[in-house]
């Protein structure tokens, strides 16, 4: 398949051939994470609560390699929609070495910290031994995390979403293969417990990472060997950190706020807070589509920024907000529908049951208003406006969310609470609409 031609070629079948494969490989993530809950799940209560614990710390070090993601694939778009792609090359070259240098630093830093930080989190004396054998490896290899997903993000630069989605896919299917075989051991080999889901992971990570820098040096041509020059470097990364930096701050509100919805919620019991969980969980599946094409719009926009076609970001940007509302809305109702299934599906528990019937019946309703949040701001991303992305995500979650979800829960219950998260990604989505139709007005 031809790569699709983000200048030039018909803007509906573009997005559509870049985000197929971006939902297949979010598609294999979202399948070994749950493959990977199940194996550690087989070593023990004390073994899953360490996964538990770990989410946290994991997630930071992930929201930071999402934004240097975001950052990075931004920044190379425009320069290859200018037609500059040696000086793309070299940007691409300068910020890998320094996003490994900077992960390396970090891995180091929280090394040292991983018993005081867990055990202000909660943990207890059982649990420290398993988090310490998880987390030393998976802090470790997470320089090859973070350097595969920012490898990631650079083919997806040139409009490549294929090749990031394999590898998406292969190295889920690795560490699916490696994740029983080193946890639980085979013939004469000894299973490592934790520590060998966490070494499956970083297995996985740097097979990949060897491939996709492979890819870029000798197949994209967007790695280069080049002379070390101190502050040629520290521009180029300069330049990335300006959208990465806000991006990754961005990333880690969200569960900070997904924390404070769950202890409100708490405050109506324990069958509550399950069927949120369950919620939670299928508002990830139902926003599959649109966030694969989060990821496959910016570079779109970027290069058409950079490019100077500003009439193709407009066109792309209405095509995908109105697709967006159309789809989450046929979703909405394909759930209602399914509702009673999706229940018993996740609990055999009446009172639970009943609970999630009630978010399905109400909280999926803002699912099309809250996609054109998230696609505006990853077009902001896209423009070189990050904080005005970040200025959305704040908006939502702190002055929106949390405060009517509060105000819905105090007043009207758990179901005035769900109303309230409706009002609130609606009210987001027009302020965020009116905010990118002004901008893009501008240009």
């Amino acid at each position: 398949m031809a790569r699709p031609d983000l200048l030039d070629g018909d803007i509906r079948p573009t997005l559509l051939r870049m985000t197929i494969p971006m939902m297949m490989g979010i598609v294999s993530l979202m399948l070994f994470n749950l493959a990977d809950l199940y194996f550690v799940s087989r070593l023990g209560t004390d073994a899953l609560a360490a996964l538990g614990f770990s989410f946290p710390v994991c997630f930071t070090v992930i929201s930071l390699a999402i934004g240097l993601g975001i950052g990075t694939s931004a920044t190379l778009a425009k320069l290859l929609g200018s037609g500059n792609k040696d000086a793309a090359a070299s940007l691409a070259s300068d910020n890998l070495l320094a996003i490994g240098f900077l992960i390396v630093l970090i891995s180091l830093l929280m090394q040292q910290f991983i018993e005081p930080v867990f055990k202000v989190m909660g943990a207890g004396d059982n649990l420290l031994p398993y988090i310490r054998s998880y987390m030393q490896i998976w802090l470790f290899g997470s320089v090859f995390l973070v350097v595969n997903m920012v490898c990631n993000a650079c083919m997806r630069a040139t409009g490549d979403t294929k090749t990031p989605a394999l590898m998406m896919a292969g190295s889920s299917l690795l560490n699916f293969i490696l994740d029983p075989l080193l946890i639980f051991g085979a013939g004469s080999f000894e299973g490592m417990g934790i520590r060998g889901a966490a070494t499956a992971s970083v297995i996985a990570w740097s097979l990949t990472t060897v491939v996709a820098l492979y890819i870029l040096l000798f197949k994209k041509c967007l790695l280069q060997i080049q002379p070390f020059h101190l502050d040629r470097l520290i521009n180029h990364f300069r330049a990335v950190m300006k959208i990465g930096l806000p991006a990754a701050l961005s990333n880690m509100m969200t569960p900070v706020a997904q924390g404070v919805l769950t202890f409100i919620v708490a405050k109506h019991g324990p069958e509550a807070v399950a069927a949120f969980g369950v919620g939670n969980r299928i508002e990830s599946l139902s926003l599959l589509v649109c966030l694969a094409l989060s990821m496959t719009l910016p570079p779109f926009i970027s290069q058409n920024f950079g490019a100077g076609k500003i009439e193709r970001v407009r066109l792309a940007y209405r095509l995908v907000s109105r697709f967006s509302i159309f789809w989450q809305m046929l979703v909405f109702l394909v759930l209602i529908l399914v509702s009673s299934q999706v229940a018993q599906l996740f609990s055999d528990k009446e009172g639970v049951q009943s609970l999630i019937i009630l978010w399905i019946f109400i909280v999926p309703a803002g699912f099309a208003f809250q996609a054109v949040t998230f696609l505006t701001a990853s077009s902001f991303n896209a423009l070189h406006q990050p904080m005005r992305a970040m200025r959305i995500s704040i908006m939502r979650l702190f002055m929106f969310s949390l405060p009517i979800a509060w105000l819905g829960s105090e007043f009207a219950g758990l179901e005035g609470m769900f109303v309230g998260l409706v009002i609130a990604n609606l009210c987001v989505a027009c302020l965020a609409w009116i905010a990118m139709k002004r901008y893009l007005e501008s240009l």
